[in-house]
């Protein structure tokens, strides 16, 4: 199995675009999210300011700066992870979207892809999960602890730039600052 994670171009953008609605699926018990009366999850443009288009759901700080990825398998699109930077001294990233298809989870490819941002983008990083979404919590807490190497935080923590919203949140050093 071959795993890449490419930076997603503009043409990428659909195709992350269209793995997006099965993302939102995934989340839509943990965030509340409801069907349409058309029976679809529309993504809506929720991801262009990763790609610096208009159209996200609300304006980002002027700070903020997205980095998207494509995630493939063999050559196929698998997924897909939003990094983004929130501060650039020092250079703080957030984990803003993170996906990888059913067909490819518990096969390393979702560890591959994190490792490689966290390398990729060296420094202090946050990593956000829903409160109620206790398999993201687990996947994440094993793969920052075996990187980090147990040097990491872990907690609650109510984020103003989300609408007061609470999540479990990681925090740690990548690349040199470990």
């Amino acid at each position: 199995m071959r795993i890449e994670v490419v930076p997603a171009s503009d043409e990428d953008y659909r195709v992350v675009h269209n793995l997006e609605r099965f993302y939102i699926y995934d989340m839509a018990e943990h965030a509340g999210f409801d069907f349409s009366a058309d029976g679809d999850f529309d993504p809506d443009n929720g991801f262009a300011n990763y790609w610096g288009k208009p159209g996200g759901r609300r304006a980002w700080p002027d700070a903020w700066r997205g980095f998207p990825f494509l995630i493939r398998v063999d050559g196929k699109p698998a997924g897909f992870a939003l990094v983004k930077r929130l501060r650039a001294e020092p250079a703080t990233f957030d984990m803003g979207e993170f996906f990888v298809a059913r067909q490819y989870r518990r096969h390393g490819v979702g560890r591959d892809a994190a490792v490689h941002l966290f390398e990729r983008f060296a420094g202090h990083w946050q990593v956000r999960e829903m409160p109620t979404n206790k398999a993201a919590q687990a996947f994440w807490r094993r793969i920052i602890d075996a990187y980090t190497r147990g040097k990491f935080t872990d907690a609650r923590e109510v984020f103003a730039d989300y609408n007061d919203e609470e999540f479990i949140v990681q925090r740690f050093a990548s690349g040199q600052n470990r």
